[in-house]
């Protein structure tokens, strides 16, 4: 009987150890976080390989078509200059010396030409009283003769007056283009981003090939686009006209939707691992409370083609080898399923078959542990 109880007792405790073995020795639950698939918008996207730029519809860097001491300067960074301002002028007294002396001789030309014009009026009135009278038998033939050569004298130094005239109007032309280059005026309504240059200083134009900073920077800010490399490879993918949103860092997560508006007829080759295309995007609706600002740096995400209510799942969810990992409910267990996608992007890819929607698909698949067949937990419900 004693023997019995003893076997009892010692068969209670292999159990009971081989029990705590397997307790303490069974897999432990992996924490997962997961995500239901569910139905909504999918996209296939294009994006930039390096960083945009926002970039003025119209931007003038300007400067003297001649060399000078800058004698006048109307703007300061940061003015708002209407088409037609004058930004700065160069010294030119003796231009504007010549202009006048212009004005004078031409005025001087156009006198002439009315004196001799009425001369040659009264010559035709002569000649035509000896005409006239010749008829009658009062005047000579000679006289008739003389009188028409004069009318005829007066009608060319009429012309050679008239024409120098004009010769004086050119010139006078000329000395005013030549007084017009020391001036800089606004091609555009804008706001002046930088002045080179102060009073009394010396400015020169840029010689050939030798690009030097220009006087006044001038930015038309009524309109801005964003230029955008675009890797070949996905170039032809891209149209005019589609749909596409930009991020700026100035302005944290918030997207602005775009359109593209022009694509580059070429390819850049600055890089020889990356040749792009250039790619400019028109915002739709620019922000009203931070408006945009010429140099700031962009990402352009072009949306090539878009699917509506299908099934989708993150695409961090999809293996490299293809597939997910579903977290059966039940069971606690992990299970690798095949799946067929279509249209995919950096955040969402689309299901065509082998999931259902609110099957829960792993999203850290590159924590240890995370495998087929592996109990697990959702990291939401750790404390539960």
């Amino acid at each position: 009987m004693r023997l019995f109880k003893r076997l009892l007792v010692l068969l209670f405790l292999s159990t009971l150890g081989a029990a705590a073995w397997w307790y303490l020795g069974r897999p432990q639950p992996v924490e997962v976080r997961v995500k239901a698939v569910e139905r909504g918008r999918v996209e296939q996207t294009v994006a930039n390989t390096r960083a945009g730029t926002v970039k003025a519809c119209r931007r003038a860097k300007l400067a003297p078509s001649i060399g000078g001491q800058i004698a006048t300067l109307k703007v300061h960074e940061g003015d708002r200059v209407k088409t037609g301002a004058l930004l700065l002028e160069l010294w030119n007294q003796d231009l504007k010396a010549q202009v006048t002396l212009s004005e004078r001789e031409a005025e001087a030309a156009r006198a002439r030409a009315r004196a001799a014009c009425l001369n040659a009026d009264n010559a035709q009135r002569e000649a035509d009283r000896q005409e006239k009278l010749s008829k009658r038998r009062l005047a000579s033939e000679e006289a008739v003769d003389r009188a028409m050569t004069a009318a005829q004298a007066g009608r060319a130094d009429c012309e050679a007056a008239q024409a120098s005239a004009r010769v004086q109007a050119a010139r006078l032309g000329v000395a005013e283009a030549n007084l017009e280059k020391t001036r800089l005026t606004a091609p555009f309504d804008g706001v002046v981003a930088e002045v080179s240059g102060e009073l009394n200083e010396y400015v020169t134009p840029s010689p050939p090939g030798i690009p030097t900073p220009p006087a006044v920077d001038l930015i038309d800010d009524s309109c801005y686009y964003i230029s955008a490399p675009i890797d070949e490879v996905d170039a032809p993918d891209v149209r005019v006209g589609t749909e596409a949103r930009v991020s700026l860092d100035a302005f944290g997560e918030k997207s602005l939707l775009g359109t593209v508006r022009r694509i580059a007829p070429y390819v850049l080759d600055l890089e020889k691992q990356a040749r792009t295309v250039e790619v400019e995007v028109e915002i739709e609706k620019p922000p009203e409370n931070a408006p945009l600002l010429a140099g700031y740096s962009a990402d352009v995400e072009i949306i090539v083609t878009a699917h509506e209510g299908v099934l989708r799942v993150p695409t961090a969810a999809v293996r490299a080898e293809g597939g997910v990992l579903v977290l059966d409910p039940e069971t606690g267990l992990l299970h690798g399923r095949e799946i067929e996608t279509g249209l995919s992007n950096w955040e969402q890819t689309e299901v065509k078959t082998g999931l259902a929607e609110g099957e829960q698909v792993v999203l850290n698949l590159g924590q240890e542990g995370v495998e087929d067949g592996a109990p697990a937990i959702v990291e939401d419900e750790k404390g539960d």
